[in-house]
């Protein structure tokens, strides 16, 4: 039984209507009390920065002052944890034009300006490692892409076992480079269609070593890198994975049993389910019923927090999906209209956002350069 004072009574009901916590005489929405992950680090609040495709840094990796600026305006304006971009971990991994890269020690002293400046704004610095196979254009890397297997639709050839194994050991090493630049963690990208995705999916994936056929070999090279970042980072290092159930060949079933190994195993920090729109039903008619989101958050977890990603545009959207039962929340649209969403969050929890299309001139005003613009343009609806 709560007893409440009478004049408190009507912030009791506002704390109900807005999901808030009741500390003493204070009320603390569930989205602004902090998230303490295994390996020790909290992050301040529940809202994460995702990892934004922006292609602004130079074309050899190295990070941009205009990438510089957009990561830390997100994290000046009150994110949890602030992300970059996918990193590539070889040259021959780069997926679109201005890429952040992560392959070479020359990456490092720009990666470290970017930490520092992070953390200097109390938030978590997160580095997302990727590489994306038979999805690197030609016109960019110069030769044809790679994949687990040969597939002619992307003009990719297969990996041999020996680049098989290069390619666990560089996102290792990549893992290894933003401890060095010192980034808190990093999340491996096993999403989206990119190389990690790639060898887990059944249809992409027709090796017949140990890196393909059944599940357990498909998942090998994702549970390799994990062992290797553990073993060769610091224990407070942390990790987390990037995973999506759909599109791309993927089946939903496989990678819920992925998702619920990876969070009972304790190798992983938190995990990060991308599913494009979080309100939506799943594409496959034998799950349909239930939506998306919850076939995830009903799976076991142990200590592992699970967060997720998908058109969590207002408040309204992300205090519902806090109800669901996630840990915490990703912003990407959200966080490219209003670099400080966390900080109007904290003021008002029912601030109304920005409506998109937005001006040119707005999104300057928010951090984003004329590059950053001229890939938003082709949002549909979201640049005038």
């Amino acid at each position: 039984t709560v007893i409440v004072q009478s004049e408190k009574l009507d912030n009791l009901r506002l704390c109900v209507v807005l999901n808030l916590k009741f500390y003493g005489d204070q009320f603390m929405s569930n989205l602004l009390s902090p998230l303490e992950f295994s390996s020790g680090y909290s992050m301040k609040n529940r809202f994460m920065l995702a990892p934004l495709t922006n292609t602004q840094s130079y074309n050899d990796g190295v990070l941009s002052l205009e990438e510089f600026k957009w990561l830390t305006m997100r994290a000046a304006g009150g994110f949890g944890v602030t992300m970059t971009c996918a990193a590539h971990v070889q040259a021959i991994g780069q997926g679109f034009p201005g890429q952040l890269g992560i392959f070479s020690d020359k990456h490092i002293d720009g990666l470290a300006r970017l930490s520092k400046e992070i953390r200097a704004n109390e938030s978590m610095s997160i580095c997302q490692i990727h590489h994306a196979g038979m999805r690197s254009p030609f016109d960019i890397i110069g030769e044809a892409p790679v994949c687990p297997s040969k597939n002619e639709k992307f003009g990719a050839r297969a990996l041999s076992i020996a680049e098989v194994r290069n390619l666990k050991e560089d996102f290792i090493i990549a893992a290894i480079r933003a401890e060095q630049a010192g980034f808190d963690g990093v999340e491996i990208h096993g999403a989206h269609g990119y190389i990690i995705s790639q060898f887990l999916s059944s249809e992409i994936n027709q090796r017949d070593d140990i890196y393909g056929g059944n599940l357990e070999n498909r998942c090998r090279i994702l549970y390799e890198i994990i062992d290797g970042i553990r073993a060769r980072c610091s224990a407070n290092f942390v990790l987390g994975v990037r995973l999506s159930p759909e599109r791309f060949n993927m089946k939903l079933s496989e990678i819920k049993q992925l998702a619920e190994d990876l969070m009972v195993s304790g190798k992983i920090d938190f995990l990060d389910m991308s599913l494009w729109d979080v309100f939506k039903e799943p594409e496959e008619e034998e799950h349909k019923g239930d939506s998306l989101l919850s076939h995830f958050t009903k799976l076991k977890r142990a200590n592992t927090k699970l967060g997720v990603a998908g058109k969590i545009l207002t408040p309204q959207d992300a205090e519902k999906i806090m109800d669901s039962g996630v840990d915490w929340v990703m912003l990407g649209r959200a966080a490219i209209i209003q670099h400080n969403f966390p900080e109007l969050y904290a003021a008002d929890p029912g601030f109304e956002p920005v409506k998109t299309p937005v001006s040119r001139d707005y999104l300057a005003s928010e951090g984003l350069s004329t590059k950053f613009i001229n890939y938003m343009s082709g949002w549909k609806g979201f640049v005038e």
